[in-house]
């Protein structure tokens, strides 16, 4: 019996399967335990030849489907797969040896329905992704959410790096309609329904993300604009700490326009400007603490406040759009988001 079905929807990635796979290839499990099932939403690229040329080596599902979204792939592999647990990766991210030894260990040791891990960098990683990974996991880029041992408030596991077994698809069903920000929805979801979830922190996977500022920014605006369409439908997703972006760059105008108006423009800078150096130095030496590298800490910097500016634009976007021009779903940057490359 299959044991693990991992569950991989991908649109035009070939470059990324063909580094993933040569992770698949040094995983040390035995094949026999699991299957991969390919969700091609749509590829118009050699992605179909790639996956035939591995079937000689992997139990591999490949299943297609016209261009519907990763939501929409997952869900028809979840209706073809046979393991008794789904793991979702991304396509952008590479798996240690040891991944599904670490997922198996603690499984055995704990009673739990749903599952993820931590991401992190690999050590071939260019320093920007680096420092991407910088913003998207030190305490000053997300406050702790995003899953670890010091993880502040409930975990919510995200479909980088994620499982749940067979029940729990068979009693709440898939991922559900939302562009962005979808599994979180699902997350929110399984707890509802009262399953138990847990966090595998041995159980990383190297992941690339986004591999330009523009596309890091474009990511970070659509999860700021998720974040309101989450709260509107699970409460218990809104929390103050997400807003802290959006506060603060309306802290900053306001500051910036009173004092300027009342008094000079010098003051008016210097009060932005001070608190924002203690930042930018304290996200540079915290940085370069990890990293041990200059270049990784002035990029940091920059991946930093792309995070903090495009997330707080973002999540005000969505506000605009829910609460103000009342739409059912607030709407992020869509063009060509999903297209050949990141």
């Amino acid at each position: 019996m299959v044991k693990y079905s991992i569950v991989i929807a991908t649109y035009n990635r070939l470059e990324e399967l063909r580094e993933l796979f040569d992770s698949f290839h040094s995983l040390a499990t035995d094949k026999e335990d699991y299957e991969i099932v390919i969700s091609d939403d749509g590829s118009t690229d050699l992605t179909r030849e790639f996956i035939s040329s591995q079937k000689s080596f992997f139990n591999i599902v490949y299943l297609f489907q016209k261009n519907q979204g990763p939501g929409a792939a997952r869900n028809y592999a979840m209706s073809k797969a046979k393991g008794a647990y789904f793991i979702f990766i991304d396509s952008d991210v590479i798996l240690p040896s040891n991944y599904l030894q670490s997922v198996s260990s603690f499984l055995d040791k704990n009673d739990i329905d749903a599952f993820g891990g931590p991401d992190t960098y690999h050590p071939s990683f260019s320093p920007l992704l680096k420092a991407i990974n910088y913003s998207m996991t030190s305490f000053l880029g997300t406050g702790g959410t995003r899953g670890s041992k010091n993880s502040i408030g409930k975990y919510y596991p995200r479909s980088f790096n994620m499982g749940i077994s067979k029940e729990i698809y068979f009693k709440i069903g898939g991922f559900g309609k939302l562009r962005h920000g979808q599994d979180m929805d699902f997350s929110a979801r399984i707890y509802k329904a009262g399953f138990k979830v847990g966090f595998i922190e041995d159980a990383f996977v190297y992941h690339k993300r986004r591999t330009s500022l523009k596309k890091f920014y474009n990511q970070i605006h659509n999860w700021g604009v998720a974040r309101i369409n989450l709260g509107k439908m699970h409460s218990e997703l809104y929390k103050p700490i997400h807003f802290i972006p959006a506060v603060l760059l309306i802290g900053s105008v306001i500051t910036f326009a009173l004092t300027t108006f009342f008094y000079n423009i010098r003051i008016g800078g210097t009060v932005i400007l001070l608190p924002t150096l203690f930042l930018i130095l304290l996200a540079f030496i915290d940085s370069f603490r990890s990293y041990k590298n200059l270049k990784i800490g002035v990029l940091s910097v920059i991946t930093l406040f792309t995070q903090i500016i495009a997330y707080g634009i973002g999540s005000l976007k969505g506000l605009f759009q829910i609460y103000i021009l009342k739409r059912d779903v607030a709407q992020g940057i869509t063009k060509n988001y999903y297209g050949r490359s990141k």
